[in-house]
C-alpha cells in the first residue's frame, strides 16, 4: 500500500522552513483530523525581511514544484480552495506565470497587503479576510479557526517545494540558504541541511579572508555569531549575511534593524510599539543606556503579543555581547 504524504513528511522528518521549524507532517495531521465544513490551504510567499531571498528563488526556477506541493496538501486535507499569499513585487514579477501553471485548480493569489507583519500566519488570514491586518489570539490556532473560521494550513514556499520532492522520492536532507553581505559569491544556495555555517560559506567560496561575523537564520531578525562560532547549522529562514568587522558601524547596522522592525509592525501592543521606538531613539543618539536596553529587551522577548516584538531581542542582545562587548 503506498504511503500517503504525511507519512512520507513525517519519516522524512521536514520541518518548515518559514522559521519558526514546526514540525510539517504534524502541520499537515491538525489540519486534516479538524472538523470543519471547508479547509484552506495557504501559502505564504511574503518574504519581506532583508537579506532573505530563497522563497523569489523558488518561485522563479521552480514555480511547478511549488503549485504540486500545494496541490498535495490540497488533495490530502480535503481543502476546496488554496491561496498564494505573495508579497507585492513577487505578485508583478511572477503573478502571470503562475496564474498559467495553476490554470483551473482553486489556487488563488492574493497581493499582500499591510507591512512585514502581513507576513505572519494569522495576520495574513486578516488579509485576506479584508480587515486591519494584525496578528490573531491564539488560541484558537489556525488548524482549528484559520482563513474565514475554518481548519487552514499555512506554510511557506519552501516547505511546500519540499512536500513535492519528498511525495516523488527526490529530497537528499537539503534546504536553500540565501548568502550575502560582504562576500565574492552572493546568492541562492541548495545544500544539505546538517552542514555548519563554516561548511557553508567555505563550499559557496565566501568565507572571508578579513576579520568578520554574521547574522544567521534571518536577515534582521537573525543571531549574530563570530567567526569561532560557526560550528553550527543555519536554522530560521536559511539566511547568512557577513559583515567585515572592522569596516561595519555598529550603530548604522543597528539603526538598520530597528527601523524595519518600527516600520514593519502593526502597532497593537505597547511593547514592540514602545520599545522599538525608545531603542531607536537611543541608537540615533548613539547613548546606549545598559540598563534600559536590558529592560526593553527583556518587556519584547516576554510581553510582545506575536513573533515580531519577540525576534527583536535576538540581533540586538547578541551583537552587543560579541561585537561592541556591552553586557546585558
Amino acid at each position: 500500500m503506498a504511503k500517503n504524504i504525511i507519512l512520507k513528511l513525517k519519516e522524512a522528518d521536514l520541518s518548515g522552513r518559514g522559521g519558526a521549524g514546526f514540525p510539517t507532517w504534524l502541520k499537515w495531521d491538525l489540519v486534516k483530523k479538524a472538523q470543519g465544513e471547508k479547509k484552506y490551504v495557504i501559502c505564504n510567499a511574503s518574504e519581506g525581511e532583508p537579506c532573505v531571498f530563497k522563497d523569489k528563488y523558488i518561485i522563479e526556477n521552480y514555480p511547478e514544484e511549488l503549485i504540486n506541493g500545494i496541490v498535495l496538501a490540497m488533495e490530502e486535507l480535503s481543502a476546496s480552495e488554496a491561496y498564494i499569499y505573495l508579497n507585492k513585487d513577487y505578485y508583478l514579477k511572477y503573478g502571470k506565470n503562475l496564474k498559467k501553471i495553476i490554470n483551473k485548480k482553486k489556487i488563488n493569489l492574493f497581493k499582500k497587503t499591510g507591512g512585514y507583519i502581513g507576513g505572519e500566519e494569522s495576520a495574513l488570514c486578516e488579509s485576506i479576510e479584508g480587515k486591519r491586518v494584525e496578528p490573531r489570539f491564539k488560541p484558537p490556532y489556525l488548524a482549528e479557526k484559520g482563513l474565514f473560521d475554518c481548519p487552514t494550513l499555512v506554510n511557506n514556499v519552501e516547505t511546500f517545494y519540499y512536500a513535492s520532492k519528498i511525495n516523488k522520492e527526490e529530497y537528499d536532507k537539503t534546504r536553500f540558504y540565501s548568502i550575502n553581505g560582504d562576500v565574492l559569491n552572493p546568492g541562492v544556495y541548495e545544500l544539505k541541511e546538517s552542514l555548519s555555517m563554516e561548511e557553508i560559506l567555505k563550499e559557496t567560496k565566501n568565507y572571508p579572508s578579513f576579520d568578520f561575523f554574521v547574522q544567521a537564520g534571518g536577515g534582521v531578525s537573525g543571531e549574530i555569531f563570530l567567526r569561532e562560532e560557526l560550528k553550527t547549522p543555519c536554522l530560521g529562514a536559511g539566511s547568512i549575511t557577513v559583515y567585515n568587522k572592522l569596516k561595519t558601524d555598529p550603530f548604522r547596522l543597528m539603526e538598520k534593524w530597528i527601523e524595519f522592525f518600527n516600520y514593519g509592525n502593526c502597532d497593537k501592543c505597547l511593547p514592540c510599539r514602545e520599545g522599538g521606538y525608545r531603542l531607536g531613539e537611543m541608537i540615533k543618539r548613539r547613548d546606549l543606556n545598559r540598563e534600559m536596553i536590558s529592560e526593553i529587551l527583556f518587556s519584547l522577548k516576554e510581553s510582545s503579543f506575536c513573533a515580531l516584538g519577540r525576534s527583536i531581542p535576538v540581533p540586538f542582545r547578541s551583537f552587543l555581547k560579541k561585537v561592541m562587548e556591552i553586557e546585558l
